[in-house]
């Protein structure tokens, strides 16, 4: 493994070929899950509901600062498919900032976004030709300030990039295709918004387990060590600086779905059940119930929250926020308490979506809404949610 550019300083991988590498293990008794805390009747007390927008049904929801979400729009028309919007929390206005892929004359369409108060990222692709471009922006006054810039661009060899953003700075990740990656390395790429200068934050020789993890100053990705075992190492990068500021290597074969980083420090989830690896073994998402001090992470208790994962966790003041399997759950690991939040009628089938990722000050969830109530208003729409922690 190599780590490149920005001073990074290493990751405390283990290389030239050495097969002996140190990992997470958790047994039994350092688990504490869900039948250990007490289930509350309802969140009131814990959170409150700060502001409630509709928006369009079918919209994709991605919040990842306090101000505003970047939000994928879908159109009525076959051409443009989607469009970007940013929906700012103080005033619930919904600003259509892209209207259509830059590339659209040469059948491009947008399929990812991401966003921050400074600037946004996106994807856009040309699924025909399996052409994918990233570009950014600069955000002022509600829009684009500028020209979009182009950062890179690249062909089927990989697959579209996945994105992530920190305060002023964009990340994606370019990974090969797979099975077709044998020698093809994965790298997390950097940029200012709406600056065409790229740099490499972090190369590796095998393709990345999960999606890069945006927060406001870091970054976590999960590279696999360049090991005939398949190993998933855990790095939370320093936004600005590019170094390595904490690692985590899993049991061998262990596959994550998602990663992430917060209070209490590496967050995981896996979407397998596995016959070994004891108090890490099921499907679920993990986190320390307190950060290690001495940054061995088999040295502390972790909690264990066993429904199946679909995103990411963040954390909220106190609380560490889970997606369920249909709600959107608040667990505070000091306190030893859960609750649920209710899910609006008419929500599609997988109910509240968390949009938050990272450590903030409010969080968000989404759920796309078609209800047909007797003697009210119909509802069809995307709901999008904010909200504060009270304890």
């Amino acid at each position: 493994m190599a780590a490149v550019g920005l001073g990074l300083s290493g990751c405390g991988a283990i290389t030239g070929g050495s097969d002996e590498v140190t990992y997470l293990e958790v047994p039994e008794s350092s688990l504490v899950t869900l039948n250990d805390f007490e289930a509350l009747d309802s969140p009131e007390g814990k959170i409150q509901l700060v502001g409630s927008f509709d928006i369009p049904y079918g919209t994709l929801v991605w919040a990842n600062d306090d101000e505003v979400a970047a939000c994928l729009l879908p159109t009525s028309s076959g051409s443009p498919l989607t469009q970007v919007g940013l929906l700012f929390f103080s005033s619930g206005s919904l600003n259509v900032v892209l209207d259509r892929a830059v590339g659209a004359a040469e059948h491009f369409e947008v399929y990812d976004v991401r966003a921050t108060v400074n600037g946004l990222v996106w994807t856009e692709a040309n699924v025909l030709q399996g052409i994918w471009r990233v570009y950014t922006a600069r955000i002022a006054n509600g829009g684009i300030e500028g020209a979009p810039v182009l950062v890179e661009e690249g062909d089927a060899t990989y697959d579209t990039p996945m994105l992530a953003v920190s305060s002023k700075l964009a990340f994606w990740q370019v990974v090969p295709k797979a099975p077709n990656d044998a020698g093809l390395p994965s790298r997390l790429m950097a940029a200012a918004f709406g600056i065409d200068k790229t740099e490499c934050v972090y190369e590796n020789a095998r393709r990345m387990g999960t999606p890069p993890y945006s927060d406001v100053d870091s970054i976590t990705i999960a590279p696999r060590l360049d090991m005939s075992t398949v190993y998933y190492q855990l790095t939370n990068i320093d936004a600005q600086s590019g170094k390595v500021t904490d690692s985590l290597t899993l049991p061998g074969g262990m596959s994550p779905l998602e990663t992430g980083y917060g209070k209490t420090g590496f967050m995981l989830s896996f979407a397998d059940i596995y016959n070994y690896g004891d108090g890490i073994s099921n499907l679920g998402t993990y986190t320390p119930v307190r950060k290690p001090s001495d940054g061995n992470y088999s040295n502390v208790k972790w909690f264990g929250f066993a429904r199946t994962p679909t995103a990411a966790p963040a954390w909220c003041g106190n609380l560490l926020v889970v997606k369920s399997s249909y709600s959107v759950c608040g667990v505070d690991l000091e306190a030893g308490t859960y609750f649920a939040i209710d899910v609006d009628n008419g929500a599609d089938d997988y109910g509240e979506y968390l949009a938050s990722s990272g450590t903030h000050g409010n969080f968000v969830t989404y759920a796309n809404i078609d209800h047909h109530p007797i003697g009210a208003d119909a509802v069809h729409a995307c709901r999008v949610k904010i909200w504060n922690v009270l304890t």
